[in-house]
């Protein structure tokens, strides 16, 4: 018995590949599972090209050459190329985007991460934003990083270990309050 799953446009994360020197291709595989619309930089083009992968936009403040064929070029203006492809998906709709970056500006996603749901992956780590109330079934010994202290922060399930970063203490649910939108998280994966 076979199953046939028709996929949307937009249905899908988005995916914005800004850097991926240390990203596996195993993961990126799963990224790109459901054919998402594929936002990236002139230069990670290039791998992404030889890997075989569409790509939908560039972004860019000039011509660039492209060696597929009908990729459309997203001008970043005067914005960092981070925010000028979350505007872009942000104004298009898009409910979600998973980025994959060499380099992490956190300030960079915290504008935007109550516009559009962002996941971004950076050497090893899944980051994500989320809201007071939070709370994550994890094994014991897990890592969570907070990548900035929010105001009235409280947490069960954990123990902190250095600035900003914390262990679960048993297998079980980890919960975040605070007094803020929300806080963006980063937890280890493989």
């Amino acid at each position: 018995m076979s199953s046939h799953h028709i996929v949307r446009e937009k249905q899908e994360p988005a995916l914005l590949v800004l850097g991926m020197d240390n990203f596996s291709e195993e993961l990126l595989g799963q990224l790109l599972e459901w054919s998402p619309t594929v936002i990236t930089t002139p230069h990670t083009a290039e791998k992404l090209d030889s890997f075989g992968i569409k790509i939908d936009w560039v972004i860019t403040n000039k011509e660039e050459a492209v060696s597929q064929s009908d990729v459309k070029l997203l001008p970043a203006g005067d914005d960092t190329m981070t925010a000028a492809a979350l505007k872009y998906l942000i104004a298009n709709h898009y409910p979600a985007v998973n980025v994959v970056t060499d380099e992490l500006q956190p300030d960079d996603f915290m504008l935007y991460a109550d516009k559009i749901n962002l996941v971004v992956f950076y050497h090893h780590q899944k980051i994500y934003a989320v809201n007071s109330g939070f709370s994550k079934w994890k094994p014991a010994g897990e890592t969570i990083k907070l990548l900035f202290t929010p105001v009235g922060l409280n947490y069960t399930g954990m123990e902190q270990t250095g600035a900003g970063e914390y262990k679960t203490t048993n297998d079980g649910f980890f919960t975040l309050q605070f007094n803020q939108p929300f806080v963006l998280i980063a937890e280890e994966v493989d």
